[in-house]
């Protein structure tokens, strides 16, 4: 069991508290939230690893990693994060927790003043961010985004995004452009740090057994020097409900690959409309695509044998679903069509009581396993913060267990395709497949 409460440390600075002593750890998040812009996602997806390189008090990892031993191995690690059409960077902390330290311990209050050092105190040069800072973290940002296309099956979900939300936020990837990138200068990226830290949203997650007052005191010290933040630009997501044609986008791009990826990208339609019905949605999507019990494992995959693999994800904040699958070049058009025959059948109202026991156990044991994990737990509650209906996990699963067949067909009535995306290779003879 686990208690929550949630307080303002400063204007626009949320701490939430989950308190339990389920776990030998004590967890924070540091979360820095603002709407994802092209021109600025590189910057921005860059700032956590270049200030945890080194704070004005210790200047270098070396010190931060000394720092941090004397804390009992504590943990520092930068993220960087999309939900939906937000981008979500920062610092996720983790610390021994204070009762098995004995009564001199404090570590959360030392942890978090570590934290809040790096974060708002860099090591400057000159009044900017390091440039052998930014330089080195710069070319692992760009090695990190060339290396996208070396996994084709995440490359090829990328691409289907790029296409199907070309004039959207959401196409934007969390990492940003190697275009963008290249473009950064220690004064550029000084000057999206400023912008950060005085104009997104901060919200912070504390997981363990320290009192709420103790953890708000502990941060309100380490974040003293936070810049006041009184007029906070508005953050969302825009849900666009229906693609813009009856027909579907069709893209088909060729690369030296052995096997086809087909992606195709649906819009969700009104089950996305004033308060979409989360629980509903995640039952489709397992009963759908999500898990060895689905319609597209055991029918596309398993018994007609026409792709490698196939699953179905989806995301709430947006309003999205993906199908991916690996497929012989052959075999694109006669696997498209079963997978969005597979998708009538849900939407008729074709499923069994046994499809529904595995995905509402699916489901549930998924959520409950992530709340075995102090990472999983603020998950959780951070991914339930930012979504149009906010939502605890317990009470989730409790609503997912009542969800009824009348709801998930309700819930996929509108859902149409909106892009298909085919990589393939050529032929021996250079010609397209």
């Amino acid at each position: 069991m686990h208690t929550v409460h949630t307080d303002n440390i400063f204007p626009g600075v949320e701490l939430t508290c989950i308190n339990t002593d389920k776990f030998k750890t004590g967890t924070l998040s540091i979360n820095l939230v603002s709407n994802l812009n092209r021109e600025t996602a590189a910057h921005t997806a860059l700032l956590p690893r270049v200030l945890r390189r080194g704070s004005k008090d210790y200047p270098d990892m070396e010190r931060i990693s000394s720092a941090l031993d004397e804390l009992y191995g504590a943990r520092i690690e930068p993220t960087i994060r999309k939900k939906g059409e937000l981008h979500c960077i920062g610092f996720h902390v983790d610390f021994p927790d204070d009762r098995f330290i004995g009564s001199s311990g404090n570590l959360l209050e030392e942890t978090a003043t570590l934290a809040g050092g790096i974060l708002l105190a860099p090591d400057l040069s000159g009044g900017l961010l390091r440039d052998d800072y930014v330089q080195s973290e710069k070319k692992n940002l760009i090695d990190d985004i060339r290396s996208i296309i070396n996994d084709k099956r995440g490359y090829s979900v990328d691409r289907l995004l790029e296409e199907m939300c070309s004039g959207e936020a959401y196409s934007i990837n969390r990492l940003g452009s190697e275009t963008e990138a290249l473009k950064i200068t220690p004064q550029s990226l000084t000057e999206c740090y400023l912008n950060m830290i005085s104009e997104a949203k901060l919200e912070i997650y504390y997981c363990g057994t320290a009192k709420p007052e103790q953890v708000k005191s502990a941060l309100q010290n380490a974040l003293a020097n936070l810049p006041q933040r009184n007029n906070l630009p508005k953050l969302g997501t825009e849900i666009i409900l229906y693609p813009p044609s009856d027909a579907p986008k069709r893209v088909v791009e060729t690369l030296d690959v052995t096997q086809g990826k087909l992606v195709a990208g649906f819009r969700l339609g009104k089950a996305m409309e004033n308060n979409p019905d989360y629980p509903a949605l995640m039952l489709f999507n397992a009963i759908y695509g999500s898990g060895v019990m689905s319609k597209l494992f055991l029918n596309v995959r398993e018994k007609l044998a026409l792709c490698y693999y196939a699953s179905s994800s989806l995301d709430k904040h947006k309003g999205i679903m993906l199908v991916s699958s690996g497929v012989e070049y052959a075999n694109f058009e006669v696997a498209l069509k079963e997978i969005l025959a597979q998708l009538d059948h849900v939407k008729n109202g074709d499923i069994s009581d046994v499809e529904m026991n595995a995905a509402k156990g699916t489901i549930t044991t998924s959520i409950k396993a992530s709340m075995d994990r102090p990472a999983g737990l603020l998950e959780l509650y951070f991914d339930g913060s930012v979504s149009a209906i906010q939502y605890d996990p317990e009470k989730l699963c409790e609503m997912i267990e009542a969800v009824s067949v009348d709801q998930i067909v309700n819930t996929a009535a509108e859902i149409n395709t909106d892009t298909i995306y085919f990589l393939t290779g050529e032929n021996d003879d250079g010609t397209r497949n």
